[in-house]
């Protein structure tokens, strides 16, 4: 079943913690509330569980209007980020639980318990007490308990925030692989980018309890639409520019820059948002920048910017280097084989395509039709 939030609020204290929040999510779908701590992340998921009431607005669960319902009359599961689990019993009685309070006892209770013991991976582990368990054996009875009663929805707290890169990657792939087999409806919090996009058909990003953006993973982090996303998301180059001249295809803009006398213009793909004269923020993705030695030949159909490497970092798969423009600064995600050195000069380059607008709003066309989108 999917889920509609219209016109959510909630404060606390007087201080407003969601703000006319609107979010559908769809049926099966594994929906991903991506945001920083306070943002409403929380709090939302607390409001679709039952557990917290809104002060206005509405929650409907498969079209049905729940917002007066207790959270037993849902249908939903929840995963809380510290477990939960109750110390006194095993690992069994602890998933059992729910079935135990809706009366389904004997082989069928034993049955289903066993089914989920099995789909999370501690079978073995069914006759040991949670101190017994190390972090992701919690996280998997957890999640056995909450799926056990076969909830129409899934909802998750920030279930993997304690738990070491490695069985986080373990328990990730398994959460994934369980809900697309099941198809259960999947609503997880979290804060951490690599999650969002490696779990998430969708991303909602939540700022100041509203939601700042709904994407899919690969064009929420490609085209992200405000500042905060952007910066959120990790993506630092955002760059002011103004409008010069406008065609049939491209449009010439002006970066503003911080230093002296420095004026540098750059061809980028003409979008709607562009008017004769206005300022715009465009951001790139690090990965659509090419670095080219002093000597090199660009080719014509790209952007060209005289740079200085100011710092060059290690990521692992490769290096990403800061570059000075003249009062600018870009970041750029460059290959180990492109062996280049701090201070050194270069050509920073890019596709006219590869700046996008922060125009804060949704593409009105279909995701097929927008050209912005094009690569």
């Amino acid at each position: 079943m999917g889920i509609t939030l219209e016109k959510i609020s909630k404060s606390y204290d007087g201080r407003a913690v969601l703000k006319n929040l609107n979010l559908e999510i769809n049926q099966g779908e594994f929906h991903v509330l991506l945001g920083p701590s306070g943002g409403g992340k929380t709090t939302t998921l607390s409001v679709m569980a039952g557990l917290t009431e809104q002060d206005s607005g509405s929650v409907s669960i498969g079209g049905q209007d729940v917002s007066n319902l207790s959270p037993d009359k849902r249908r939903i599961g929840f995963v809380f980020q510290d477990h939960a689990l109750f110390p006194h019993l095993t690992v069994f009685d602890n998933v059992a639980y729910g079935l135990r309070v809706r009366r389904i006892k004997g082989h069928e209770m034993t049955r289903k318990v066993e089914n989920y013991l099995s789909k999370v991976s501690i079978v073995k582990e069914k006759g040991k007490f949670p101190h017994q368990l190390s972090g992701g054996q919690k996280q998997r009875t957890a999640l056995a308990r909450a799926l056990v009663i076969e909830p129409e929805i899934l909802l998750m707290d920030e279930p993997m925030s304690s738990l070491d890169a490695m069985t986080k990657e373990t328990v990730r792939d398994e959460l994934k692989s369980i809900q697309q087999e099941i198809g259960v409806t999947t609503v997880y919090v979290t804060h951490d980018h690599n999650e969002a996009v490696l779990l998430g058909d969708r991303v909602s990003v939540l700022n100041n309890g509203r939601v700042e953006q709904i994407e899919s993973p690969s064009e929420l982090f490609h085209h992200p639409k405000t500042e905060f996303v952007a910066r959120f998301i990790g993506i630092k180059n955002i760059l002011k520019v103004s409008l010069i001249e406008i065609n049939n295809h491209e449009a010439t803009v002006r970066i503003s820059s911080n230093g002296p006398d420095q004026s540098v213009t750059i061809r980028v793909k003409k979008y709607p948002i562009f008017g004769k004269g206005k300022e715009i923020n465009l951001c790139i993705h690090p990965k659509k920048i090419m670095l080219k030695r002093e000597d090199e030949a660009v080719d014509d159909n790209l952007n060209r910017i005289r740079g200085k490497i100011v710092k060059k970092t290690n990521n692992g798969n490769g290096f990403m280097a800061i570059v000075d423009i003249g009062g600018t600064t870009l970041y750029a995600a460059i290959p180990t084989n492109f062996d280049c050195k701090v201070y050194e000069n270069v050509w920073v380059c890019f596709a006219p395509d590869a700046p996008h607008p922060l125009c804060g709003k949704k593409c009105r066309a279909a995701e097929t039709k927008r050209r912005c989108l094009k690569e």
